[in-house]
């Protein structure tokens, strides 16, 4: 039978911690959520690799170093409560859980979200809700929010979306252009998102994240 604990121990001392990420919160996140819990059945002996795995549809679950990198970029805090869209099976929001104070994740398909909520809840995680929708479209009616985390590839970030942060929350996405893409960080200041670049990675684009096709005669 594998050791997914010392699985998730390797994975931590030669992905994690040589990519610069410290922060004791997500170190300690990553050694607990066991992540062939939240991955599909037939790839659980692949969980712990060292790149995206593939969902349907496309979809992927970030490779274990681009997640970590990205929600410690996002300097995420006790207190924070988070929007994490397109959560795939649950691992993101299992993360953003043990992190901080609630979660509220979004998927578009309602398989991927039942067996997600189901994962969370007989993991403990009763501070994760997974909710059927539209992934650019958020949950306004739950917010707003101190973090937003998008899990995969876009274009371009609908207002809608940045309208439900928090004065002073952060928002983080892979920004991709073609086969390059870059996680690139908005903070909101009043009704201004100012955003920075964090470092480079790729990702399936998601739906609804496409920019609009340019006019042309």
């Amino acid at each position: 039978m594998a050791d997914f604990a010392l699985r998730r121990r390797t994975m931590v001392d030669t992905q994690i911690r040589p990519s610069d990420v410290t922060k004791f919160p997500i170190i300690q996140a990553m050694l607990e959520v066991p992540r062939e819990a939240f991955v599909p059945e037939g790839r659980r002996e692949a969980a712990y690799i060292g790149e995206h795995i593939a969902l349907d549809e496309g979809r992927v679950i970030l490779d274990p170093r681009v997640q970590a990198k990205m929600l410690d970029a996002l300097e995420i805090e006790p207190q924070d409560v988070a929007l994490d869209l397109g959560c795939g099976l649950g691992y993101s929001a299992a993360l953003l859980a043990h992190m901080c104070e609630a979660v509220v994740a979004v998927e578009e398909d309602a398989a991927r979200v039942t067996e997600a909520q189901t994962t969370l809840s007989e993991r403990g995680f009763d501070n994760a809700a997974v909710l059927e929708g539209d992934l650019a479209e958020g949950a306004a009616k739950h917010g707003p929010y101190d973090v937003i985390l998008v899990q995969g590839g876009v274009e371009t970030i609908p207002k809608a979306l940045t309208d439900q942060l928090k004065d002073g929350g952060r928002i983080a996405a892979i920004f991709m252009d073609g086969a390059l893409g870059t996680v690139r960080v908005g903070l909101r200041s009043g009704d201004r998102i100012s955003w920075r670049d964090a470092f480079n990675a790729g990702a399936p684009l998601l739906n609804g994240f496409r920019k609009a096709p340019a006019f042309q005669f």
